[in-house]
C-alpha cells in the first residue's frame, strides 16, 4: 500500500511572509491535494532571538488570505523541546554524537585563525576526544555545552532531488554540525529532520537555498535510521536585477502586495507560473485548475525573474471579472482615506467604479483614476485641451460649439449617438471635439472615455467643466 502524501511549509515566526514563501506553500499545497495527501503546518519557533512578536499571526493571516489551508492542527516547534532533547541523547549513547564544551572565545579564534587562512569555517573536533569522566566532570560542574554530530569522514552522500537530480557531497566538506545549542534549544536542522519524521512528511518542498543544507538532513536521517522523504528544491525568485528577490529590488511581503490592491486570486496565480510552466498558452487558472495540472516534473531549474507587468495584467483581468458591487467594496477603504464620501450617493459611488474597472490594474489605482469624480477643481495646462492637429483656437471654438449644443440637446440615453452626428454635422472631426472635451471633462491625459465621464457627471457639472475649460482657452 502507497504511503499517503504529506507536504509541509514551516515558517518562522521572524518576519512578514515572504511572496516566495507564499510560492512554496502554494506548490507543497498543489502536490499534496492532487494526490489526495495533506497540507501541514509547522512553525519554527525555536530561534527566540530572532522572534518577532505578532509575525506569526500575520503569517497565518496571509496564508488564509491566499485561500491556501493547511490540514490538521498547527505543530509548534517550542511545545516539542524535550522530544529534540530525546533523539540528541539517543545519538550521543549510539556514539553518532557529542557534548562540545568549547568556549565561545576558543571558537572565535579558532574561527579567525581559519580566515585568515581562507578556509571555511569549521570545528576542529577538540571535545570529540574527551573521555567520559572529562565529560562527566564538565557536565557536574554545570559547563555550558552544545551537541555536535559525529560526521563520519570519506564518505560519499547523495540524494536524490525531483527537480535537480541526483546530487552527491562529500561528508569532508560537512562540519560537525551543532544539534542542540547551549540553551537548550534545537537547531533548525536537527528539529526539521526530526518533526518531518515523526510527522510522517513525504516530500520537502522548499527554495533552493536549502539544497548546501541537504546533506546534513540526509546525515542525520541516516544516523536515525529513518526513511528519506523525497526532496524538491525549488528555484529562487529573482528580482530585475536577476539577484533573488529582496527589499531592494521591490515588495517582497505578501501584506504589501495586499495593501497594494492585488486579489489573492490573481497573486497565487502569478507565482504558481513562477519556476513551473504548464506548458500550454494559457496563464488564467484557478485553485482548483492548478491542483489538477500541476506537476513537479515541469518546475525549472532557472530562477524565475518577478515581472510586475505581468502580474498586473493578471491582477487586472481578475478585477473585470468582479462584480462591481463586490469590487466597490474592495475599493471603498482605499477612497474612505482620500475622499469624503459621504456627500455622494451609493449610485454615483458604484457608477463610477465601473467607468473605471476595465482600467484597474490594482485596487488602490482607484484613487487616482477616480480623482476627476470627487473634485471639481480640475488641475491641468491649458495647452493640454490642443489636440495634435489643431491649436487653441480651434480646441477653444469646438468647445464653444458643443457647449451651445449640449445645453439643449442632453439626452442621456443617446448622448454619444447624438453627439457623433453632430460633429459630423459640424464638419468637424472626432479629434477635434472629443479630445478637448474629455480632458475639459478630466483634467487628464489618460482617462476614460468622454461618454463615460458625462453619463457619471451629469448635465450640470459636464457643461460647467466645458465652461471652465473654455475660460482657461480664453487667459
Amino acid at each position: 500500500m502507497n504511503k499517503k502524501i504529506k507536504t509541509r511549509i514551516a515558517p518562522s515566526p521572524t518576519g512578514l511572509l515572504h511572496i516566495g514563501n507564499l510560492r512554496t506553500a502554494l506548490y507543497n499545497y498543489l502536490f499534496a491535494k492532487q494526490n489526495d495527501g495533506e497540507f501541514m503546518l509547522r512553525v519554527e519557533d525555536t530561534g527566540q532571538a530572532r522572534f518577532v512578536e505578532g509575525a506569526m499571526e500575520k503569517v497565518l493571516e496571509m496564508l488564509s488570505w491566499s485561500e491556501i489551508n493547511w490540514d490538521g492542527d498547527i505543530i509548534l516547534q517550542s511545545n516539542r523541546l524535550p522530544i529534540y532533547q530525546k533523539y540528541a541523547k539517543q545519538l550521543i549513547e549510539e556514539d553518532k554524537a557529542y557534548y562540545c564544551f568549547c568556549p565561545a572565545e576558543r571558537l572565535e579564534k579558532m574561527r579567525q585563525k581559519q580566515q585568515e587562512k581562507k578556509l571555511a569555517p569549521r570545528y576542529d573536533g577538540t571535545c570529540k576526544s574527551l573521555t567520559n569522566d572529562e565529560i562527566e566532570n564538565n557536565l557536574r560542574e554545570n559547563k555550558k555545552y552544545v551537541v555536535r554530530l559525529k560526521v563520519p569522514k570519506d564518505e560519499i552522500i547523495e540524494f536524490d532531488d525531483l527537480v535537480y537530480g541526483k546530487i552527491s557531497y562529500s561528508s569532508n566538506d560537512i562540519d560537525d554540525q551543532v544539534l542542540i545549542k547551549s540553551d537548550g534549544f534545537p537547531t533548525y536542522h536537527l528539529a526539521v529532520v526530526i518533526d518531518d519524521h515523526e510527522m510522517a512528511i513525504t516530500h520537502i518542498m522548499r527554495g533552493e537555498d536549502w539544497l548546501p543544507s541537504t546533506p546534513k538532513h540526509v546525515l542525520l536521517y541516516k544516523a536515525f535510521g529513518w526513511e528519506m522523504p523525497e526532496f524538491i528544491h525549488l528555484p529562487n525568485i529573482l528580482g530585475e536585477n536577476k539577484k533573488k528577490l529582496s527589499k531592494r529590488t521591490g515588495d517582497v511581503s505578501v501584506e504589501e502586495f495586499k495593501n497594494k490592491g492585488y486579489l489573492p486570486q490573481a497573486l497565487v496565480n502569478y507565482i504558481s507560473l513562477l519556476g513551473w510552466n504548464p506548458g500550454t498558452e494559457q496563464e488564467i487558472f484557478s485553485l482548483a485548475e492548478l491542483i489538477k495540472i500541476f506537476d513537479v516534473k515541469k518546475i525549472h531549474k532557472a530562477g524565475a525573474i518577478f515581472d510586475y507587468k505581468k502580474l498586473n495584467n493578471i491582477n487586472g483581468q481578475y478585477i473585470r471579472k468582479l462584480a462591481v458591487k463586490d469590487l466597490k467594496n474592495l475599493c471603498l477603504p482605499y477612497l474612505e482615506k482620500v475622499y469624503d464620501l459621504k456627500n455622494y450617493q451609493k449610485e454615483y459611488i458604484e457608477k463610477v467604479i465601473a467607468v473605471e474597472q476595465d482600467r484597474l490594474k490594482i485596487i488602490s489605482d482607484i484613487v487616482e483614476n477616480t480623482k476627476l469624480f470627487f473634485t471639481d477643481d480640475l488641475q491641468y495646462d491649458r495647452e493640454l485641451l490642443i489636440w495634435k492637429k489643431s491649436d487653441l483656437a480651434g480646441a477653444k471654438k469646438s468647445l464653444e460649439l458643443f457647449f451651445d449644443f449640449l445645453t439643449g440637446n442632453w439626452d442621456e440615453d443617446s448622448l454619444e449617438n447624438t453627439v457623433l452626428a453632430f460633429i459630423k454635422e459640424s464638419n468637424l472631426t472626432n479629434g477635434e471635439v472629443l479630445w478637448p472635451l474629455r480632458v475639459a471633462l478630466s483634467g487628464q491625459n489618460s482617462s476614460p472615455g468622454p461618454f463615460e465621464i458625462m453619463s457619471v457627471l451629469k448635465k450640470e457639472k459636464t457643461l460647467a467643466r466645458i465652461k471652465k475649460a473654455i475660460q482657461k482657452l480664453e487667459a
